[in-house]
Formats: C-alpha cells, sequence, structure tokens
C-alpha cells in the first residue's frame, strides 16, 4: 500500500508554532512517528511538505495511479485552494484532511474549509493523534 503525505504552507515551522507551548514538536519528528507507526506494515509513505500550489497539484497527479491513499494537512489551502480540491476530487482516491487543534493550528478549522467529498474524512486533534486516525482510515 502506497500513502501520499502532502503538508501544506508553514509546516515547516511546526517547531515554531509549538515551542510556545510545552508540547515542543517538529515536522521531522511528526514525520518520523508516521513512519515508525507504519513500519512492518507493508506500507510506503511518500511526503512532500510545500508552499507552492502548483508543486502540491503535481505531486498529486504524478503519483496518483500508484497511490492508495492521500493524508493532506492543508493549513491555509483548506479555506480556498479550489485547484488543489478539484485535483483531490478528481485523482479519486481515499483521502483523510489532518487539522490541528491549538495550540497547533494554523489558522483553518474544519468548519472553515471546502475540502470535503465523498472520499474524503476530516480528523481534527493534536497533530499526531489527528494524522494517526487519518492513516488508519486510509489503511482500512
Amino acid at each position: 500500500m502506497n500513502i501520499l503525505i502532502l503538508q501544506g504552507p508553514n509546516l515547516n515551522l511546526l517547531g515554531l508554532k509549538s515551542s510556545h507551548s510545552k508540547n515542543h514538536l517538529t515536522l521531522n519528528k511528526l514525520n518520523n512517528d508516521l513512519r515508525n507507526y507504519i513500519k512492518n506494515k507493508g506500507i510506503t509513505l511518500k511526503f512532500l511538505q510545500t508552499h507552492k500550489d502548483f508543486q502540491a497539484i503535481n505531486f498529486l497527479q504524478r503519483n496518483r495511479n500508484k497511490a492508495d491513499g492521500l493524508l493532506f494537512i492543508p493549513t491555509s489551502w483548506a479555506k480556498n485552494h479550489q485547484t488543489i480540491f478539484e485535483t483531490i476530487q478528481l485523482i479519486n482516491i481515499k483521502t483523510s484532511i489532518i487539522y490541528f487543534d491549538k495550540p497547533f493550528n494554523f489558522g483553518t478549522t474544519e468548519k472553515d474549509s471546502i475540502m470535503t467529498g465523498k472520499n474524503i474524512k476530516p480528523f481534527s486533534g493534536d497533530p499526531l493523534s489527528s494524522c494517526l486516525k487519518g492513516l488508519d482510515q486510509i489503511i482500512k
């Protein structure tokens, strides 16, 4: 099983965001925790963190035939990036959209999001637990 992990704008600054709380977390630590979670399960994760929507769209389109699912942490893209949303609908793969609760929230919540649809399931919470729930949803 192959799962794409698409991480939106400013997630590379997760460590800076979390440094204001007692729960220090970096994007690298989150990604390592995801890799450890799927270890020995026959699952491959392919990551892309970008601020550029065209790179996100290329990542989705180029990997669509090899991917069994998408874990997407859109941050601000969840509010108004119709082209990314349209691409997710067109490639029609099982998708988990992840929203972080405070203090890790980047300003966009599930209720603000345009990312909804039959193959899209939202998850909210702390970064690790919401990502793990999203991965589980794709794996099942």
